[in-house]
């Protein structure tokens, strides 16, 4: 249990148990009551910002879980040094730190903007997209920030989690037996599964343009990452295991 990927997994499973202690709670309350309360300005302020700090801290956390995947099977030798216990702590550190400078970022530019008097967000959470669109003026700045960070922390982690695979799947292939193939996919199974999953709807969510964009399909595809996702992690891992 102190394993690199199980230092991970601790860490992946904080995010994700206050990733949903941030939305679900307050959604379920909002659904099962016929009158709705409104929520405050500060409270829609908070929960993006906890809402944020987690994505990007997810991004990071996976992209750190694939390089130790492409270690342990690619530099086997090398291992004990690449993902030291110091190496763990500041990848884990690293996450939480670009998210919480993403989400200060973001909030200071969305919450400073003018919003109407009583604004209806068309989400079950106070997303970053659905909010800035209520914004009276001045989106243009922020839309800026978002692009810049959807490109930087969901498309770059992307990128280098492919690449850590693509070299991965470089290894597998030059193994001559077929039951190490075989053992060695199923090390990294859970993880591709996981990645798929997240990355996959956050993409779709964040970078497709917005002219053509739907509600209702913004809606689902956050009700994925936001509650789908963290419930069906534990249990990828747990067949796995």
């Amino acid at each position: 249990m102190h394993l690199p990927m199980y230092f991970f997994l601790r860490h992946l499973s904080v995010v994700e148990l206050l990733y949903t202690a941030d939305i679900v709670p307050r959604t379920l309350a909002d659904l099962a009551s016929p009158h709705p309360q409104a929520i405050s300005f500060q409270g829609c302020a908070a929960q993006m910002y906890i809402f944020i700090v987690l994505g990007i801290s997810e991004c990071c956390l996976l992209t750190a879980m694939a390089y130790d995947r492409y270690a342990a099977i690619c530099r086997p030798l090398h291992y004990s040094i690449l993902m030291s216990r110091r190496a763990c702590v500041a990848m884990v550190s690293i996450s939480w730190l670009m998210g919480i400078i993403t989400a200060t970022t973001h909030s200071s530019l969305i919450f400073t903007l003018p919003f109407p008097r009583h604004p209806i967000i068309p989400h079950f959470l106070c997303d970053i997209l659905p909010v800035l669109r209520l914004a009276s003026a001045g989106k243009h700045r922020s839309e800026i920030s978002v692009m810049t960070a959807t490109v930087v922390f969901i498309m770059v982690p992307f990128s280098l989690i492919v690449t850590s695979y693509v070299r991965i799947l470089g290894a597998i292939l030059a193994m001559a037996s077929t039951q190490s193939r075989r053992k060695v996919f199923s090390t990294c199974s859970s993880h591709l599964l996981v990645v798929c999953l997240f990355f996959g709807t956050t993409s779709i969510t964040y970078i497709q343009p917005q002219a053509g964009s739907s509600v209702t399909t913004n809606r689902i595809l956050s009700l994925f990452y936001t509650v789908v996702t963290p419930m069906l992690n534990p249990i990828i891992y747990t067949l796995r295991n």
